[in-house]
């Protein structure tokens, strides 16, 4: 599903116009990026939580020139469903 048909169905669902609804998912979207930028974790009861984590440093190789190179530290988002999600999709 994308997110014109999260859009349309959320439309043709609620009776809202579909510019209105994109509105209002497109800034649902950069307020979850946004936060998660500056390091804060995104919870949604009944949906799940998007979390920010950090990965350490590690040692890697690079196989074709046969060197190590050093990943640094960085940040990975994540999403975690939450038990109510899971059930419903299992």
């Amino acid at each position: 599903m994308t997110k014109a048909d999260i859009v349309n169905e959320i439309s043709r669902s609620t009776g809202i116009e579909k510019a209105a609804v994109l509105t209002t998912i497109e800034k649902f979207m950069e307020i979850v990026k946004d936060s998660m930028a500056h390091g804060e974790n995104v919870y949604l009861r009944g949906f799940g939580s998007f979390n920010v984590k950090i990965r350490k440093e590690k040692t890697a190789r690079n196989i074709s020139k046969g060197t190590t190179i050093i990943i640094p530290e960085h940040k990975v988002p994540t999403f975690k469903p939450a038990k109510t999600f899971l059930d419903d999709v299992k």
